[in-house]
Parts: C-alpha cells; sequence; structure tokens
C-alpha cells in the first residue's frame, strides 16, 4: 500500500477550506460577504478567519467605509501555496482510493 498523503490539519476544516477557496478566487473579501457565502455565524466564522490568520494564510485589515467598520480579508502567497498543496494531496489521496 502506498504512502498516504498528509492532509493540513489547518485547512482541512470545512468551513476554512471554504474561506480560503472564496479567497482563492477573489482579491479580497470583507466579513460580511464571507459570512453570506458560507452561512456561517458571526463567532465561527471570526475563529476560522482568526485560525488561518495565525497560520500566515491570510491577512486582515479594519477599515471604516462611510463611517462604518469593515473587516476585509486577504490570501497571501503562504495561503495559496498551503491550499495548492492541500488540493494536490487531496488528489493523490483520491487516487489511491479509486
Amino acid at each position: 500500500m502506498p504512502d498516504l498523503p498528509e492532509l493540513n490539519p489547518v485547512i482541512h476544516g470545512k468551513l476554512r477550506l471554504a474561506l480560503l477557496s472564496l479567497l482563492a478566487a477573489v482579491e479580497e473579501a470583507d466579513f460580511t460577504w464571507l459570512r453570506s457565502r458560507t452561512g456561517s455565524t458571526d463567532g465561527n466564522l471570526g475563529a476560522q478567519l482568526l485560525k488561518l490568520e495565525e497560520a500566515g494564510y491570510v491577512t486582515m485589515q479594519k477599515q471604516f467605509v462611510q463611517r462604518k467598520p469593515q473587516t476585509v480579508y486577504r490570501m497571501t502567497e503562504s495561503g495559496r501555496t498551503a491550499l495548492a498543496e492541500y488540493v494536490q494531496a487531496l488528489r493523490q489521496l483520491l487516487g489511491t482510493a479509486l
């Protein structure tokens, strides 16, 4: 039996994978947009984004737009690399299972 690839535990969570996938498709996204796309609660979304930020996969910037606070997230190069490696490992894993 071939060695099974390791799946990155930071990315492997359903919501974190969804967030990185969304951020990979856009240059930046605000908290409200990410919440609407994932259907997550504010608390869970914030916790998962913090984990991605601590891993260095996303950056966060707080700003004001028309006097309202807005939190914007961007994927880092490290995040793009980690996501690409995760997808490759998943393909390898699925290839051995089929």
